[in-house]
């Protein structure tokens, strides 16, 4: 405990493992997912002064240097880190500093924490998979069975108005889970296991931020 509040960091990056079932402190079944949650090194501190903001930018994963752009290799060399695939900006207690290795043990079991991930892409979708629309009869000669049905007006405004459900690209977004809870800490294998489900693939990058 002392360790996590000296490095004083509200989040790290990992990577979405897959799911699983755990017991719990009352011999519960709980389904979790596994989050490999680091080590992530401190590549930048920025500050008011200097950025015009106080954040701590984290790396995860590392790569070689064919990897990498020039622009993102030229940032990580100029700090003087290690080569990190992956970057992201957390709010920190102070106490870091550029180049140390930040582990799973800045959580705790118990801890409520929020997971942002990029949702799995499902291409171009009509209206029933995409808003749930229940569709016409499946029965021979409806002529109506998946379509989106009607759109709007006649003569008058003549025109579909905006924000209409309508068949269009799903997933592939940002969404962040909310209070998720962390049911335990795996600090030899820097695993995380997270009560629920967390959006993405398996292999995907996830961002887990603390409540508050």
């Amino acid at each position: 405990m002392l360790g996590r509040e000296m490095q004083g960091i509200q989040g790290l990056l990992g990577k979405k493992l897959g799911m699983l079932e755990v017991y719990d402190e009352n011999r519960s079944l709980v389904p979790v997912t596994m989050i490999e949650a680091g080590p992530c090194g401190v590549v930048q501190i920025k500050s008011k002064e200097k950025d015009g903001y106080s954040r701590v930018q984290l790396g995860f994963e590392n790569v070689s240097k064919g990897k990498l752009s020039k622009a993102h290799l030229g940032h990580i060399q100029k700090s003087g880190s290690d080569l990190w695939r992956y970057l992201a900006e957390f709010n920190s207690g102070g106490g870091l500093e550029v180049g140390q290795h930040l582990k799973v043990d800045v959580f705790s079991r118990g801890e409520s924490i929020n997971v942002r991930a990029v949702s799995k892409g499902k291409g171009f979708q009509g209206v029933i998979k995409r808003h749930h629309f229940a569709g016409g009869p499946a029965s021979h000669g409806s002529m109506f069975h998946r379509a989106p049905g009607s759109l709007g007006q006649s003569s008058f405004p003549s025109r579909v108005f905006k924000n209409k459900k309508l068949p269009g690209h799903m997933g592939n977004r940002n969404v962040t889970v909310k209070g998720l809870r962390v049911v335990d800490v795996r600090l030899e294998e820097n695993i995380l296991l997270v009560s629920g489900s967390v959006p993405g693939p398996v292999g995907g990058m996830v961002l887990i931020k603390k409540v508050g």
